[in-house]
């Protein structure tokens, strides 16, 4: 009798031995299935081609001062000059060089792009993981707190609150931060709520691991995708949302050079038609660059869907 108990409980530890807490992989497996996500984004020839022009505009922005031949703050004597050898893409208004000014312009697109975005995505993804685990009273406070947001005029509210905060690059970026949330929450509770229904998650609850170990270190590792895919669109959708807020006169404020700032100086229709170079530039830089990383979200999209890996 005693024999046959020592023999189910070592059953009974073999099994527990043998339940994982997440899908066993080999460092080889590991290594193939990244292999095959980014050789199916290097045969995205446009997503390709977005990554080379973002890389580009990044290392634009990061040696801008060795790039820029002038401080985007001088002015010069030569006022509303045509492009020349001596002022590639011409001056403004105020005779300030508008190359140096499109240089140092990438860094304010990109720190309200990547700001923003690194903002809302750790406040969706928190809120939504913890939605979608706990469901319940929990879940719909949450969803609720989501409707509410999205259900109000997304521009005018931040017209309002930088009106209030006051027009500044740190202001934009936190009051775009603080109301581009909800979208991703709601990605990340539908994928927390499959995800959560999978054996090795209830393996894991049967062990007694504690709700955060399972949530941050299972859970959401599995979401990556679509929260990557989400803040790539939502890095484009930052950037023309700071273009028209400098354009209104809500965003960054002049002196500092900003593209959407450089469009407001050409709004008369007399430079808009005899003075090109005054938006021309800064207009073909704003849709390379949201063209760009659109192309890059398509890819990663494409490149982490799972039907098209089988």
């Amino acid at each position: 009798m005693s024999m046959a108990n020592v023999k189910l409980d070592d059953q009974a530890v073999s099994f527990e031995q043998q339940i994982p807490l997440a899908p066993i992989e080999e460092l080889g497996e590991e290594e193939s299935y990244l292999r095959v996500i980014t050789k199916r984004f290097f045969k995205h020839k446009l997503a390709v081609l977005g990554l080379i022009v973002f890389t580009l505009i990044l290392l634009m922005a990061i040696l801008a001062p060795l790039l820029a031949p002038r401080s985007p703050y001088a002015i010069t004597d030569q006022f509303s000059a045509a492009p020349s050898s001596k002022y590639m893409l011409g001056t403004d208004q105020v005779g300030r060089d508008l190359f140096s000014r499109l240089i140092y312009g990438s860094r304010v697109s990109l720190s309200v792009g990547i700001g923003a975005v690194a903002i809302y995505v750790a406040i969706g993804t928190i809120l939504g993981a913890i939605a979608g685990y706990f469901g319940k009273w929990v879940d719909m406070i949450i969803m609720r707190i989501t409707d509410v947001f999205m259900s109000f005029p997304y521009l005018m509210v931040i017209l309002v609150l930088v009106s209030i905060m006051g027009p500044s690059l740190f202001n934009i970026i936190v009051v775009l931060g603080l109301l581009g949330w909800p979208g991703i929450a709601r990605i990340v509770r539908g994928s927390v709520l499959s995800i959560k229904q999978m054996d090795y998650i209830k393996a894991g609850v049967a062990l007694g691991y504690s709700a955060p170990r399972l949530v941050f270190q299972h859970i959401l590792p599995n979401c990556l995708g679509p929260i990557l895919v989400n803040a790539t669109f939502g890095i484009a959708a930052a950037i023309i949302t700071e273009a028209s807020l400098s354009f209104l006169g809500m965003g960054v404020q002049p002196p500092t050079a900003s593209w959407g700032n450089m469009l407001k100086d050409a709004q008369s229709l007399s430079v808009l038609a005899s003075q090109p170079w005054l938006w021309v530039p800064p207009g073909i830089m704003i849709l390379l660059s949201v063209l760009s990383i659109n192309f890059m979200g398509d890819g990663l999209r494409d490149a982490m869907d799972p039907k098209s890996l089988r």
